[in-house]
C-alpha cells in the first residue's frame, strides 16, 4: 500500500467518511458514501473499487463496504489531524465552532506528522474537539463514549451537552447564539406530545429545540 502523503487527498477524504459511516451504521453503502462526499453513486463506486484494489477496503456487493486495518489507520490518522486542527483554531486563534469544519477539511491534507505533534502538545493533549468529537491519541486510538442522544431524555431530566454535529455551519451558527454546545447544562422542563418540541433550561433562559435537532445533539 503507498503511503499516505501517495494516496491523494481523494482517497483520504473516502475513507475518512468511510470512517463515519461505519460508526453511524456499522457499514457504508455506495448511495450513503455519495451523499457524504457530494458525488455521483457511480462516481463513488469507482473510487470504492479504487480503495478495494490498493487494500484500504472491503466491498461486498449490495452490502456496502467496511474498512480494512490499513484504511482504519488512514481513516482515524486524518481524522485526528482534522479534530487538531479545528481545536487549534478555537482555543489558539478564537475561529467560532461554525468556521472549524471547513477549514479543517482544507488543512487537514497539509499537515506534517510533526507540526500534528507540535499542535497537540501545545494545546495540551486535548481529548476533543470543539465539537465534543474525540480525538484519536498518537496511536490512533479512538475511543468509545457512553453518549445518548438528547432527545432521549425525559421531563424534569438534567444533562450537559457533549457534542454536536460538526458539517452544518448554520446550524452551528443557531447553537451558538443559544447557548446549545458542548460543555453547557440544561434541564429539560417540558416536552409537547406527538413529537412536538422541547424546551430546556439554559443559562437562566428557554430555550425551544425540535425533537429532530434533539436527535443530533449527544449529551451525558
Amino acid at each position: 500500500m503507498p503511503a499516505r502523503n501517495d494516496l491523494g487527498d481523494a482517497v483520504q477524504d473516502y475513507l475518512k467518511e468511510i470512517h463515519k459511516l461505519q460508526e453511524k451504521d456499522g457499514r457504508a453503502t455506495t448511495s450513503a458514501l455519495a451523499e457524504a462526499i457530494e458525488v455521483s453513486p457511480p462516481s463513488a463506486s469507482g473510487m470504492i473499487k479504487k480503495l478495494a484494489a490498493l487494500g484500504l477496503v472491503e466491498h461486498t456487493p449490495y452490502r456496502g463496504v467496511t474498512l480494512t486495518d490499513a484504511g482504519e489507520m488512514v481513516a482515524l490518522e486524518m481524522i485526528r489531524h482534522h479534530r487538531l486542527i479545528e481545536q487549534y483554531l478555537a482555543e489558539t486563534l478564537g475561529l467560532p465552532i461554525h468556521q472549524l469544519h471547513d477549514e479543517a477539511d482544507r488543512l487537514e491534507h497539509a499537515l506534517s506528522e510533526d507540526l500534528e505533534a507540535r499542535i497537540d502538545a501545545v494545546l495540551g493533549h486535548p481529548t476533543h474537539d470543539p465539537h465534543g468529537d474525540p480525538i484519536p491519541d498518537p496511536e490512533l486510538t479512538l475511543l468509545a463514549e457512553p453518549i445518548r442522544p438528547l432527545a432521549s431524555l425525559g421531563e424534569g431530566d438534567e444533562a450537559t451537552v457533549r457534542r454536536v454535529p460538526d458539517g452544518d455551519a448554520d446550524l452551528l451558527r443557531y447553537l451558538s447564539e443559544i447557548g446549545l454546545v458542548p460543555g453547557c447544562q440544561f434541564k429539560l422542563r417540558s416536552i409537547e406530545p406527538f413529537n412536538g418540541p422541547m424546551t430546556l433550561a439554559l443559562d437562566g433562559n428557554d430555550r425551544v429545540i425540535s425533537q429532530e435537532l434533539a436527535t443530533r445533539i449527544g449529551v451525558a
